[in-house]
């Protein structure tokens, strides 16, 4: 709390003192040593955590989210003059950190006054960080010192009135109505505590806007995720933040009804014949302007990106502190290992080799592009996989204890014919339509096919597998924006579970050799988690995610060695072996050598990489015997 009105204070004090040409720079910098000193962040509430109605209108906030959309930028009042009419007293205000200009009700704002300023900011709508596992939620909400409570305004009855009784409530409210539409902008300040809603909502489930209007639908672009969607108002630096960027914005939190007031009696008395009116369509608006209730506001004081979203890492990995943090980990780097392949050769039900490619998976990520090619990628194919069991469900329960976001797509006919895999703009409302596969960077996405039955894909069905193939190679998604495709780059970890070879393109297959057979599956695969410790499964967390972010080089030596080694291999089998194989290998050579702690490339890891990829080969060779057909 100290925080919060601490930044609220200097706020105030620094634009009370006269209109100081970087009044503003300097609310920044307090606001960012105050966040450095006794874990301060940890006090601030977040909205990711804390319902909406706990929370106050203009109070500090965080919100950890993604960025779905940007708008066009928003003008708006940074510095106006009110005036008493009767007295003739004029005060200066600054509008920054406001939706709604301040005025008394004895006041009016002097809309000719030669101190009047009008500044730009950008309004970007951020949601949750699609697929974030339940395991990072609960730790952020761990690490929590805020202490909130529902406001006097909040009654629990509230609870049980539907969405629509709320809305109606909250667009009637005659007397802050009276106050704040009374003569010009109202004031924020005089009219009381206004009523605050719950905000978590599913995207199963849209809610109904103001008017009877059709449902309004948060965007989310996964089904069933839950959490507030925010427009978050950037003040400074926008051109540094990009569209599925995931931000860390401390700012002011405005849910003022009077927004939905507002908005509403603006689409109704819209007059044709004003043409700044007639700019912006009845869907546009209703995007542009939700309920305050659903979609709250968050004015931004910093926004940072996020390098990950795992609680159990420091946010930023340069820092002097976090490097002992790392060195420190690195020391028991090797017991881990052979703790989480041990865990994961269970879960993949004895097949040691399964798990060791299974970690190389975890661990890759796009460190570079080439031209159009992503480097670092790696995309596995695991085949053999029992058809339509809960094997690939089970496995992906697992790997969501182990990520910090994560997907499984199931790749029916049904979810390929009628799902929205690609974002689209919709040039009506003039925002970008969410898909599924608008993901954060580092989100794992498993790919079920085992669940794929015969029939026919339609015009739908065949963008989808177009487009996960295109993400899958290129590591990149087209959006659709009608008259033309936009390349929106990314780096999502793809693991593909079939029963023969995959129908999608992949960077390696390994073939399922289970060991063991458990009579019952589920209890199987329960017991593996209840089995391992809290602690070493946090072991594996920090594990997966620090060995994503680090270096790798491999010296001018071994690279000398490696091109004589691949002519010596080319020479004894020209047939089989290509530059693809020298390719992959180097790859799962990368990520053995992360794998173990090593940011360079020995001859030691070059070597076990060449034997995991040799029985890989035969595995599959040997399969493909067995069977009379190619896997």
């Amino acid at each position: 709390m100290y925080c919060t009105i601490a930044i609220l204070n200097a706020v105030c004090f620094l634009a009370q003192n006269g209109p100081s040409p970087d009044w503003e720079k300097k609310v920044t910098e307090y606001f960012r040593e105050k966040l450095k000193e006794n874990n301060a962040a940890n006090w601030i509430p977040s909205l990711n955590d804390v319902p909406l109605h706990y929370l106050k209108p203009n109070s500090l906030v965080k919100f950890r989210c993604m960025v779905q959309d940007m708008f066009d930028p928003e003008f708006y009042m940074g510095v106006y003059e009110t005036v008493d009419p009767n007295t003739k007293t004029r005060v200066l205000h600054f509008g920054k950190y406001r939706d709604v200009a301040e005025c008394g009700p004895q006041q009016e704002i002097d809309l000719n006054s030669s101190q009047m300023v009008t500044l730009e900011r950008q309004t970007f709508y951020c949601v949750p960080v699609p697929g974030e596992s339940a395991w990072v939620k609960e730790a952020y909400i761990s690490a929590s010192q805020a202490r909130v409570s529902p406001s006097t305004s909040y009654t629990p009855s509230r609870h049980k009135r539907s969405y629509e009784e709320d809305e109606d409530m909250e667009l009637h409210p005659p007397k802050q109505k009276e106050q704040h539409m009374g003569g010009n902008l109202g004031n924020i300040q005089g009219c009381g505590e206004p009523k605050r809603l719950e905000t978590e909502a599913s995207a199963g489930h849209q809610l109904i806007s103001p008017n009877c209007s059709p449902p309004l639908d948060l965007n989310f672009p996964l089904p069933g995720e839950k959490g507030p969607a925010c427009l978050v108002k950037v003040y400074e630096r926008w051109d540094s933040f990009k569209v599925n960027d995931i931000l860390e914005v401390y700012g002011i939190l405005s849910v003022d009804p009077v927004l939905s007031v507002m908005n509403n009696e603006e689409r109704e008395n819209s007059s044709p014949l004003d043409p700044m009116e007639c700019m912006d369509t009845v869907e546009e608006q209703r995007v542009r302007s939700p309920p305050a209730s659903l979609v709250p506001r968050i004015h931004v004081i910093l926004a940072q990106k996020l390098q990950h979203i795992n609680p159990l890492l420091p946010a930023c990995l340069n820092e002097e502190e976090s490097k002992s943090f790392v060195s420190s980990f690195m020391m028991e780097l090797s017991p881990v290992r052979a703790e989480l392949l041990g865990f994961l050769t269970h879960a993949l039900l004895g097949d040691s080799l399964a798990a060791e490619y299974l970690i190389l998976h975890l661990i890759s990520t796009v460190y570079a592009r080439r031209d159009v090619l992503p480097l670092g990628k790696f995309t596995v194919n695991l085949s053999g996989c029992p058809r339509n069991s809960i094997f690939t469900e089970h496995i992906y329960r697992i790997i969501q204890q182990l990520v910090p976001a994560s997907y499984r797509l199931q790749m029916t006919i049904e979810n390929m014919n009628h799902s929205r895999f690609i974002p689209h703009k919709d040039y009506t409302a003039n925002r970008l339509v969410s898909g599924v596969l608008q993901l954060a960077s580092n989100t794992s996405l498993v790919i079920d096919e085992t669940l794929l039955e015969q029939g026919q894909l339609d015009t739908t069905g065949v963008h989808n597998v177009t487009a996960l193939g295109n993400l899958i190679t290129w590591q990149k998604v087209d959006y659709d924006f009608s008259y033309h495709q936009m390349e929106f780059p990314c780096n999502i970890n793809v693991l593909i579970t079939s029963e023969g070879r995959s129908l999608l393109p992949s960077d390696c297959q390994v073939h399922l050799q289970p060991q063991i057979i458990p009579p019952n599956m589920e209890e199987y695969m329960n017991s593996l988690l209840t089995a391992v410790l809290p602690s070493m499964l946090n072991k594996f967390r920090i594990y997966l995610s620090l060995l994503r972010l680090m270096d790798y080089s491999i010296s001018d030596e071994v690279t000398k060695a490696v091109e004589e080694d691949f002519v010596e291999m080319r020479k004894n089998d020209p047939e089989s072996i290509t530059a693809d194989d020298l390719h992959r290998t180097l790859l799962v050579a990368r990520f053995l050598s992360l794998s173990a702690g090593q940011t360079t490339l020995s001859r030691e890891r070059w070597l076990r990489a060449k034997q995991l990829e040799a029985l890989c080969k035969a595995r599959l060779q040997q399969q493909k015997c067995v069977n009379g057909n190619e896997l």
